[in-house]
């Protein structure tokens, strides 16, 4: 290589190396946040009075889910005649004839439910959302997606953290119905335990911007209304009107000892479809709100973490990068001994890993400081590390898609509701799956490139990105083939 194409393959893999370093920075400061700044309850004791309120369930084609989900919302401990459900059902399939079934039994239960259709799926489950707006008749709007299964005092639980008129949400913690399904499901709840306590409760008692997350939360009617209702123009609605609402000075609460449980993702397709739909939209609401936020009156401290909040997904573009330049440096680096001390100051950044290690360690042991699996947490943490090395690429794809503007459908992520008790297998039900994407046998290149590495690590002698090669090639292994697996 030339001298000059050299100095940019460094530059832009030290680039890349900094933003993951000032990334895992954020992550320390969440973690210190959450650790010791004084948590200030909003909550009163108990309901004194019953408010109205909407649930709304949008829907589409979850014939395997919705009837579990209507017997819960149906199960509602709250007065019936200050509650009204509202199934927004976009669907073309059978579980269009499921809900009409469910609907009507619990009409005749005494309950005020609706089941809404639309004419088309304009807006998908956004415009479903700003659909129901004129619909909905109370106060209070609560929103449950189809794979989530409140409990009966959900309702009374939620409501009194509206203690104040300029708290517009109450987002609650998500839950796992089948964290132990397999190992993919429980390094899905690995890192969503992170975001549901250590990320969402540090930026909420910090005063900083957080988000609804799409269900198991409550919006103030008047709220989503002031900030604009509901828009499709990103795959992530409920992180675009979080920070509408928030810019118009509404706050939001955050209560993670009160957790609805929901479905994981039991295959590697259905995975990465939810994995696109957040990364791309989060891209897409960076794209849109970042200028906002930076030229707003928040504090310095606020605009800073919510940089990194909306630019969140960008990190995957750093880490792929970072990756695949990490091969040519290794080749390179021997000739020019004058970079060596800037060859050993990159190793500082591997302080990412401790200091992401102390983020998730922390929310393991708030969740789980009872459970022997504690100390299996090293093994956890590294097999999360390797996945989330081999979806990098996958997700880079849906970030440069959002970032650049592109604009692609809502794909839905498929739920199958399954006995977790057993060894029933997500093969008997019936979803039709696409066709693989390019991206996929990508992600079996990347895996050969990798064992490249390792190999060219003992045929020269120069160990110093073995563990890293070694890791980003099974990672991308593991996803290229589970990718395969689950798609036959």
């Amino acid at each position: 290589m030339g001298e000059g194409l050299d100095m940019l393959l460094l530059a832009l893999y030290g680039g890349s190396l900094v933003f993951l370093f000032l990334y895992s920075l954020v992550q320390f400061q969440l973690t210190l946040l959450y650790l010791f700044k004084k948590q200030h309850s909003k909550c009163t004791a108990a309901l004194s009075t019953f408010p109205t309120v909407t649930v709304q369930l949008p829907l589409y084609n979850e014939k395997y889910v919705v009837e579990r989900l209507l017997t819960a919302v149906g199960a509602l401990k709250y007065p019936k005649e200050k509650l009204q459900i509202l199934v927004l059902d976009d669907s073309t399939d059978e579980t269009v004839n499921l809900v009409a079934t469910n609907v009507k039994a619990l009409e005749e239960a005494g309950l005020t439910i609706e089941h809404v259709r639309r004419q088309t799926r304009q807006g998908y489950k956004a415009g479903a959302l700003q659909d129901a707006l004129s619909k909905s008749t109370g106060e209070f709007i609560c929103i449950f997606d189809a794979d989530f299964v409140p409990n009966s005092d959900f309702l009374q639980k939620a409501l009194p953290y509206f203690a104040h008129k300029d708290i517009g949400v109450v987002q609650t913690r998500w839950g796992h119905l089948n964290k132990d399904y397999s190992w993919l499901t429980r390094l899905q709840a690995f890192g969503l335990d992170a975001h549901f306590t250590v990320e969402q409760g540090a930026r909420n008692s910090g005063g900083h911007f957080i988000n609804f997350n799409g269900t198991a939360g409550i919006w103030r009617k008047e709220t989503i209304l002031s900030a604009g209702g509901w828009h499709h123009d990103t795959l992530t609605e409920d992180l675009d009107l979080s920070y509408r609402a928030q810019l118009k000075g509404w706050q939001f609460v955050y209560v993670e000892n009160l957790a609805v449980p929901a479905e994981l993702p039991v295959t590697m397709p259905a995975l990465k479809s939810q994995q696109y739909r957040w990364t791309k939209g989060a891209a897409e609401t960076a794209r849109k709100h970042l200028k906002n936020v930076l030229a707003s009156s928040k504090s310095w401290s606020t605009k800073w973490l919510a940089t990194f909040h909306l630019l969140n997904s960008s990190v995957f573009l750093a880490v792929l990068l970072a990756a695949l330049l990490s091969v040519p440096v290794m080749v390179i680096r021997e000739d020019y001994p004058g970079l060596q001390a800037w060859f050993a100051a990159s190793s500082v950044f591997k302080a990412s890993l401790l200091i992401l290690g102390l983020f998730y360690f922390t929310a393991e042991r708030k969740l789980y400081a009872q459970s022997k699996n504690i100390f299996t947490f090293p093994l956890r943490f590294l097999l999360f590390l390797t996945m989330s090395l081999g979806l990098s690429l996958h997700n880079s794809v849906a970030v440069l898609e959002g970032l650049s503007g592109r604009k692609t459908p809502f794909v839905r992520t498929p739920k199958f509701n399954l006995d977790t008790t057993t060894t029933s297998s997500w093969r008997q039900r019936h979803y039709q799956l696409s066709r693989l994407s390019w991206v996929t046998w990508a992600e079996g290149v990347l895996c050969l490139y990798f064992a490249g590495a390792v190999v060219m690590a003992f045929w020269s002698g120069d160990f110093g990105f073995l563990a890293y090669h070694v890791l980003l090639c099974l990672g991308f292994g593991l996803v290229f083939g589970y990718s395969l697996r689950h798609h036959r």
